[in-house]
Order: structure tokens, then sequence, then C-alpha cells
């Protein structure tokens, strides 16, 4: 599809308007879709005015608009796969200001992670949600997608920490959802509905965070066992018995060792668990506690670490993603799994998915935010081998449908975009898809954001086969 573009100019200055080939290839993708579609054009707004004046001009002539910020999602989520525009926040990023005494921080869509950790930082305050890929994402990306992470299981999802957004809506007019009270009972949530819609019910402007006092203690190691399934109850029975902590992230062996090739760290090459705790007093007495729950499960070593020691150890989890992908080059992720489910199933699903690895004969590093019943898992494929393609892409879905059906979900944090649509129905139901689709056609009634996600589709478009690519 082409548009014409020439009404953009009338609404942004010139440098707001890129439709060179670089800047329509960087918008074509994300990072978990190796082959995409590249948008018409990309603006770069850098106010509410300006997204207000792109929307109500391009909903008047039905142009698909596509929210874009650090492209760091891993579903195809900002790709634009009906062309259109792509509208790229990342130049809306001012920290707008800073309220201590309230414990709020108001920032524009483009702000990155770490930007808000200094602004919140410079009054002894962080924001307990963000996630490990924090420092690489934009926190109107993170409220699209719904994001969470390691530190879920103490302080909750980022949703939990949003307090009011600014909202674009398809034909440009601009609300106000949710406020700065911490609690409220009047009307609908309609800033719950926008957060997780990736894009497709309006566009977030301007985001309320409410912020937490730094612990005054914080201490972390890692638990090493001889067997997954000990590694996994013993998450499990920690969530249950209630001990204080922070981070609970489990690493198999294999994750173990593609980290070391990776990083150059001596990760022992056994499932473990990596712990952190946070208190303002007692600190020890919590660690002690859950080194007694922990001996039950017969851990070979429990470690604490030192400040350098756990920065390193944090490290390596975070840089797991880029170490499963660069293991081997001949094989390559077929599908980024993000599956959460009951603390109680975590250790028959992690077992579960286990028993698939050997019945496929294919590799399935798991890991992931253990202590929210959270699994990462990817699936490695040869793209040159089309029986391991369709032998990875069954696991795949067996993994989901095994989730589903022990209470849990097909995406804990990575969102639908386009590689889970057909899930949507399995987990919600046919009624309740139809009935997203009915807000949806509320919000947008044309139809022209970030259109093609969440719900199942019957076009051509799929994730590119990793046949057609190589390294």
């Amino acid at each position: 599809m082409g548009i014409e573009t020439a009404f953009l100019g009338e609404l942004l200055d010139e440098d707001q308007i890129a439709e060179g080939e670089d800047a329509l290839r960087e918008h074509a993708t994300d990072w978990g879709t190796e082959d995409g579609v590249e948008p018409d054009v990309v603006v770069y707004p850098t106010s509410t005015n300006d997204v207000s004046a792109v929307l109500a001009a391009a909903n008047d002539r039905n142009i698909p608009v596509t929210p874009y910020a650090a492209g760091t999602s891993l579903e195809g989520n900002p790709v634009p796969i009906e062309g259109g525009i792509s509208m790229d926040l990342t130049r809306m990023n001012d920290v707008l200001g800073v309220r201590p005494a309230d414990l709020q921080l108001d920032v524009e869509p483009g702000v990155m992670g770490p930007a808000i950790e200094e602004a919140a930082g410079e009054h002894g305050l962080f924001f307990p949600p963000l996630p490990s890929s924090g420092d690489i994402s934009t926190i109107g990306g993170m409220i699209a997608n719904a994001a969470s992470g390691m530190q879920t299981v103490k302080y909750g999802e980022v949703a939990d920490w949003v307090r009011e957004l600014e909202v674009v809506l398809a034909d440009g007019s601009v609300i106000t959802v949710g406020t700065k009270a911490v609690k409220s009972s009047s009307g609908y949530n309609l800033r719950e509905l926008i957060i997780g819609s990736e894009g497709t019910l309006g566009i977030v402007t301007r985001a309320t965070l409410e912020l937490a006092g730094r612990p005054q203690q914080v201490r972390g190691g890692r638990v090493l066992f001889s067997t997954l399934p000990d590694a996994a109850a013993a998450v499990t029975d920690v969530v249950q018995s209630g001990v204080d902590v922070a981070k609970v992230e489990l690493i198999d062996s294999e994750s173990a060792m593609m980290s070391n090739d990776y990083t150059g760290a001596d990760l022992p090459d056994v499932p473990m668990v990596f712990l952190e705790f946070h208190a303002d007093h007692g600190i020890d007495e919590e660690i002690e506690y859950c080194q007694s729950v922990l001996a039950a499960h017969d851990p070979i070593e429990f470690e604490l670490a030192d400040e350098e020691t756990m920065d390193s150890l944090w490290r390596a989890r975070r840089d797991l993603a880029f170490a499963i992908r660069s293991w081997n080059l001949e094989l390559q992720p077929l599908v980024p799994g993000d599956v959460t489910v009951p603390i109680s199933e975590y250790g028959p699903t992690i077992e579960y998915i286990k028993s698939l690895e050997d019945d496929h004969d294919i590799r399935m590093p798991c890991f992931g935010h253990a202590g929210d019943g959270n699994i990462h898992y990817t699936v490695l494929v040869d793209p040159t081998d089309s029986d391991e393609l369709e032998r990875g892409q069954q696991a795949y879905s067996d993994i989901v449908d095994y989730a589903l059906s022990v209470g849990g979900t097909a995406t804990g944090e990575h969102g639908i975009g386009l590689g889970k649509r057909e899930y949507l129905e399995r987990e919600h139901g046919e009624i309740a898809v139809g009935l997203m689709r009915r807000l949806k056609e509320a919000f947008d009634p044309n139809g022209i954001l970030n259109p093609g996600k969440i719900f199942p589709q019957d076009d051509d478009w799929q994730r590119a086969d990793p046949a057609d690519y190589r390294d």
C-alpha cells in the first residue's frame, strides 16, 4: 500500500518525517521478527499535539498508524503489517517531574528505564517493576505490552505501578485515564484497558508512575541443584512458604552453559536459582528462613554474594537472551516462549517442556522469573531442516496448550502482537474475544491503530520462516 504523505508536512517539521530506506527498514521489524513489513513513512512526534494532529489526519484518510518505541518487543507488536505510518515516540523522552511527597513521577512515553531510575534515585526512590530489559526499553513500550520483570514476585507488574495516563485516541481526541490518587472506584477502569492493549486502542503520551523508597538492605546469591526438578520444586516451596524475596530466577543447565560461552562467566553447568532479598531490617533472618526452606530440596550449595559478584550474576541472567541466540549460529530461535502458570504448576510445566525437548530431539533452554510462575523457553532449530522446524513448531504449540490447560496464560509479559494471535481464543473463548473486538471498534471505529495485532486474522501475514534467513 502506498499513501500520499504530503499532508504530514502541514502538521510536522521536516525533520520529524522520514521516508528514506534506512528509516523504513528500521521500523519494519522488532527483536522477535526477522522479516516484517516496511511502513510508507515514519513520523517522530515531540508532543501530544503532534500525536493528536497526525492521528486525526490519518483517521480522516483511513491510513494505518502503528506506534513504535525502542523496537525491543518480541512478538511483532510494532510491525506495521498494513504499511501506512510508523509513529516513533522516542523523541518524547522528557521526565516531566518528580513529586517525592506523593511518591510519583511523570514521564513521556519515550523515556527509557535508566532515566526513570536516575530521576527517582535523586530522591532516594526507585521504580520497582522495571523489567530486566528496562535499560533498552521505553516506558511507553512497557505500558503497551503490560511488561513485568524479575521483581514481580515482590512488587508486581508495571501495570500495578501506573497511576494515570494521557492517551490520544484514533480520532485525535485526548483523554486522561486513571488518577493520581492511590485508589478509585469511579467508573470503568479505562487505565487498565489501555495497559497491555499494544497501541490498538490509543497512544500513551504521558504516564504518572508510582515510586517506592529504596530498600536499606539488599542481599543476593545463588543456589545450585543436582536436578532441574529439585530446583523447580525449591522455587515453588520458597513462594508457598511466604519467604519475603524480591527476585527468584531459575536457570537450567543448558542456559548456564550458553551464558558461560557468551559472557565468559563461570556458572556451573547445573540447574540453579538466583535470589535477591530486599528489606529495611531483618534481612539476615529472612535469608536464614529461606535457607531452611531450600534445605528440603537437596541443594548442592547456597552461596551468598558480595555486591560485585551479585552484579555479575544478574548480568549473566540479563544477557541470557543474547547468549542463547549467539550460542550456535547454525540454530535459530524459532519463537520466544513466555508462558506463565500458577506457582503449584511451575515444576510440572518445566518437566513437561523438558520431556518435549527429548521427544522432539530439539534444544529448548529454560529460564525465567520463577517466583511468579513465568517460564522463558527458546525453541532452537536448524532453519534449513524442514522436519526440525515442524517439530519445533509443534513443541511450542504443545507448551502453550499445556500452560492453558493448567490455568496459565500464553504470554506472561511479551504480549500477543502477531506471534500469539492464534492462542487468544484458546485462552479466553470466542465470546470474550468477540467482546474485545467490540471494544476495539468503540475506541477505533476505522481500525487505523496498529491493525492486525492481537486478534486472530485470516490474512496472509505470518511469522517469517527461519528458512528464509540465516546469520
